[in-house]
């Protein structure tokens, strides 16, 4: 039995009765199913910005990949005479051809030649891409590093609004930013590459002006998915909403 009270009536009985408090029990299980209410919302309201995190993940992934290839564009040419197979390979970093002319007879050897900031015959949308990629490659990392920390808000049950949405918003910018970063100089080469246009490298780099003929590498459709995917994740991320009963 519940605690006794006693209660003095105006013609001077007294009035006995007792009550049941409302077990501890009950008040823990109470709270329990509050929690695990607030915990299922959060992780109900962030299936987007977990599938976020993974394309942002494979978006950076590919991005780097893209960034360290050199065959961005691939020239096809008529003199053979040192470039023996006919092609060379393009990049933002180096260009690179195969050659036997300086090794011994039937062998063969890739040459590179990496590009200089000294070069002033080098066109400056090539180091304004080699920027652009460090940036995404950067701003990228950012935005990954911000999804992390909004997502183990998330499941960690922490049901304060700030420490979620402002991360999963900078993930967001940061993801669409470095998307865009990536989009431009592989449109840029993409243009460069269906309208065929020339380069004109210093003798030291033994490669003609112009090719015959060239076409996009493995770099650019790579830099293309890289984009998208960035590109989605950003959108996804800034999609947010928080969910109202949890707000606290």
């Amino acid at each position: 039995m519940g605690p006794r009270n006693d209660i003095y009536l105006s013609d001077g009985s007294i009035s006995l009765y007792s009550f049941q408090s409302t077990p501890p029990w009950l008040h823990g299980k109470a709270r329990g199913r509050e929690g695990s209410h607030k915990m299922s919302s959060l992780t109900g309201s962030s299936h987007l910005q977990l599938a976020s995190f993974v394309l942002g993940m494979i978006g950076w992934i590919l991005c780097t990949i893209s960034m360290g290839l050199v065959d961005w564009r691939v020239w096809h040419v008529d003199n053979t005479t040192i470039i023996t197979s006919g092609i060379a390979w393009v990049g933002i970093w180096k260009v690179c051809f195969i050659s036997y002319i300086r090794v011994s007879p039937g062998y063969e050897e890739q040459f590179c030649h990496k590009f200089s900031g000294y070069d002033s015959s080098i066109p400056g949308e090539i180091y304004a891409a080699q920027g652009l990629l460090v940036i995404a490659m950067v701003t990228g990392l950012l935005g990954l590093t911000a999804t992390i920390y909004a997502l183990r808000n998330v499941y960690m049950g922490i049901s304060r609004k700030t420490p979620i949405t402002r991360f999963f918003l900078v993930g967001g910018f940061f993801y669409i930013f470095a998307g865009l970063c990536v989009l431009i100089p592989v449109s840029h080469n993409f243009y460069s590459v269906t309208h065929n246009q020339s380069i004109a490298f210093p003798p030291s780099y033994l490669m003609p002006s112009s090719p015959v003929a060239q076409e996009a590498g493995a770099a650019i459709p790579i830099g293309i998915i890289a984009a998208i995917l960035l590109l989605l994740s950003g959108s996804f991320s800034l999609s947010y909403r928080f969910p109202v009963t949890t707000n606290m």
